[in-house]
C-alpha cells in the first residue's frame, strides 16, 4: 500500500536524510540571497504583457466579423487566461513575490480570474496540499474527492466512471477547485462546522457570481455594441477561452501528481516527520516533465514540480537553475528524478486513471509494486543492508538501484502462474 517508511523507502540512513535537507537548504539560501531587480523585473513584465495580451484577444473578438478572426481573438484569450492562472497567480498566491513588498503583487491581497476564491484555495493548497502531499487521507488533491488516482482508496462501483469524471473535471477545473475548500452536506449537519461550511459556500458565491457577472453578462455585453461582433459571439468567445484554461491547468497539474513514480504516503509519515524526511517525500511525490523556454511559461514552471513542492514559494522563474542542483542531489544519493516528455506524462496519468477504473482483481500488479502505488514491501526480497555503499562503484546505491534491482524479477502475477501450471489466466489483467 502506500509508503509507510520514508527513509527504508529510499534506501537512506538518517545521517543520509539529515545531510540531504542541508544541501537543500543550501539551495534556498542561494536563491534568496540573490533575489533583486531582475526577479522584480521579470514578474512585473509578465503581468503587463498578460494584460496587454487579454486586451488584444477580446479587441479580436469584438471585431470578428468573420469565424476566423472570431477564432484567433479567442485563442489569444485562452492564452492571456493561461498565463494569468499558471505563471501569475498560481505563483504570486504562494507568495513567491512577497519579498517585493508591492502591495498589488502580494499573495495575501492577489484575486485570481477564476470561480473560486483566492483566500480559500491557499487554505487548501498551501497550507494543505503541500504540508500534507499525497498523505493519503489528508491531502484532498489526490484523487479531488472524484477521482481513483492509487490502489490505496478501496474501489467502489462508481469508480468505473474514473475516465469520464476526469474529462468532466478537466473541462470544469476552475469549478472543482472553487468547490474543493468545503463540503457543501455539512450545512446540514449540526455542529461548528456548520457555520464555517455555511460562511465559505457565502464567499465562494459571490466570487463566482462576480466571476459569471465578468465573463458571461459584461464582456459580451461590452463586446456587442462592436457592429461587427455579437452577445452570442462574445459569450462563446468567453466560454471556449475558460475550457481552453481549465483543460490546459488540469494537464499540467495532472502531470506532476499522478504520471507514474510520484508515491503515495500513510498518515504515519507524518508522526515526527524531519525536515529531511519533509524533503524527501516531496521528491518522492512530485513529477516532472521536459520542456522548453515557451512551455515553461506557458505551464508557470510547473514542468519543475518537484522543484516547485521542494520551494513552493521562490519565485518560478528560478525554478529552472535550481533544478540543475536539485537533478545533481538525486544522482548523488542514487534517487529517481521523475521526469518526462509532456505527452508521456500526461499519457500515463490517463492510463492509471483508466486502469483503477476497475476493482483491483482485474490488474496485474500489487499494491506494493505498482508504477502509481509502492511501497518499501516491493524491496523485502532485496538482501538485507542493499543501501549504502556499492562495493564495486563505490557510489551510494540507493532507490534508484533498489527499483531496478526489482523490476529485473518476474512479476509476482508470473510467479504464482509459475507455480500453478496448467491453469491460464484469471481473467484479463491489466
Amino acid at each position: 500500500m502506500a509508503i509507510t517508511d520514508i527513509p527504508a523507502f529510499a534506501h537512506l540512513t538518517d545521517a543520509d536524510v539529515e545531510s540531504l535537507a542541508m544541501e537543500l537548504d543550501a539551495i534556498r539560501l542561494d536563491v534568496e540571497e540573490s533575489l533583486g531587480e531582475r526577479d522584480a523585473r521579470y514578474i512585473r513584465r509578465t503581468i503587463a504583457a498578460q494584460r496587454v495580451l487579454e486586451v488584444a484577444g477580446r479587441l479580436t473578438v469584438a471585431g470578428s466579423s468573420n469565424r476566423l478572426a472570431w477564432w484567433a481573438g479567442t485563442a489569444i484569450l485562452g492564452v492571456a487566461k493561461i498565463i494569468e492562472n499558471m505563471e501569475i497567480s498560481h505563483n504570486v498566491m504562494h507568495g513567491q513575490w512577497n519579498w517585493m513588498n508591492d502591495p498589488e503583487i502580494h499573495s495575501s491581497t492577489w484575486e485570481w480570474d477564476m470561480s473560486g476564491a483566492s483566500k480559500h484555495w491557499r487554505s487548501t493548497h498551501n497550507f494543505q496540499h503541500h504540508k500534507y502531499t499525497n498523505i493519503i487521507g489528508m491531502d484532498d488533491d489526490v484523487g479531488y474527492a472524484m477521482l481513483r488516482v492509487t490502489r490505496d482508496q478501496p474501489w467502489q462501483p462508481y469508480n468505473v466512471g474514473n475516465l469520464l469524471f476526469n474529462a468532466v473535471l478537466a473541462v470544469g477545473f476552475e469549478w472543482g477547485i472553487g468547490f474543493q475548500p468545503f463540503e457543501l452536506r455539512k450545512i446540514f449537519k449540526a455542529g461548528p462546522e456548520r457555520d464555517i461550511t455555511r460562511e465559505q459556500t457565502r464567499e465562494f458565491a459571490v466570487k463566482a457570481g462576480r466571476q459569471v457577472v465578468k465573463d458571461y453578462i459584461a464582456f459580451p455585453a461590452l463586446t456587442s455594441l462592436s457592429p461587427a461582433a455579437t452577445y452570442k459571439s462574445a459569450f462563446s468567445a468567453n466560454v471556449v477561452a475558460n475550457v481552453i484554461r481549465n483543460i490546459w491547468a488540469d494537464a499540467v497539474i495532472f502531470c506532476g501528481h499522478f504520471p507514474d513514480g510520484a508515491e503515495k504516503f500513510a498518515k504515519t509519515d507524518m508522526v515526527g516527520e524531519t525536515k529531511g524526511q519533509w524533503y524527501l517525500r516531496q521528491m518522492l511525490g512530485s513529477a516532472n516533465f521536459e520542456a522548453g523556454p515557451v512551455l515553461r511559461f506557458m505551464s508557470g514552471n510547473l514542468c519543475y514540480q518537484i522543484e516547485h513542492h521542494l520551494y513552493p514559494d521562490l519565485p518560478s522563474n528560478r525554478l529552472h537553475e535550481v533544478s540543475l542542483r536539485v537533478r545533481q542531489i538525486c544522482d548523488k544519493y542514487d534517487l529517481p528524478y521523475t521526469t518526462g516528455s509532456f505527452l508521456t506524462q500526461y499519457g500515463k496519468t490517463w492510463r492509471t486513471i483508466a486502469k483503477l477504473s476497475l476493482p483491483d482483481r482485474y490488474l496485474r500488479d500489487t499494491a506494493d509494486d505498482a508504477p502509481e502505488t509502492r511501497s518499501e514491501r516491493m524491496f523485502a526480497g532485496l538482501e538485507p543492508g542493499f543501501g549504502g555503499t556499492d562495493p564495486t562503484t563505490g557510489r551510494h546505491r540507493g532507490l534508484k538501484t533498489a527499483i531496478a534491482a526489482v523490476r529485473q524479477w518476474p512479476s509476482r502475477s508470473a510467479r504464482r502462474r509459475r507455480h500453478r501450471p496448467g491453469r491460464g489466466d484469471q481473467g484479463i489483467r491489466l
